[in-house]
């Protein structure tokens, strides 16, 4: 089978598309919540309906933790322990929306 000319271009873009994505796609920039003593209640009401160990492999695959439970607290214990929150920063309201929880 011979390559031809359209070949090679249909190639040559098919390589150029997988270039620019690698090239866009850089390191995380997303910052992980500490899973600590002090973000424990963050982690246990997102994690609140969580599947067991032994359930079955479809609900453990397309579990989702409550986010939106869990982010009602974040505000005021961040004002209640000082910790400012840079000025760009986007509502306050949606943290988990950003920042991810470790499994």
């Amino acid at each position: 089978m011979k390559i031809e000319k359209r070949d090679w271009l249909f190639i040559a873009l098919i390589v150029v598309i997988v270039g620019i994505f690698l090239a866009i796609s850089g390191k995380e920039k997303t910052k992980v919540v500490p899973n600590n003593a002090t973000h424990k209640e963050v982690y246990d009401v997102a994690y609140q309906h969580a599947p067991g160990p032994d359930a079955s492999i479809f609900k453990r695959a397309f579990f989702r933790p409550a986010k939106k439970a869990a982010e009602k607290n974040c505000e005021s214990c961040h004002e209640a322990n000082g910790i400012k929150l840079p000025p760009n920063h986007p509502p306050k309201h949606r943290c988990l929306f950003c920042h991810k929880l470790v499994k």
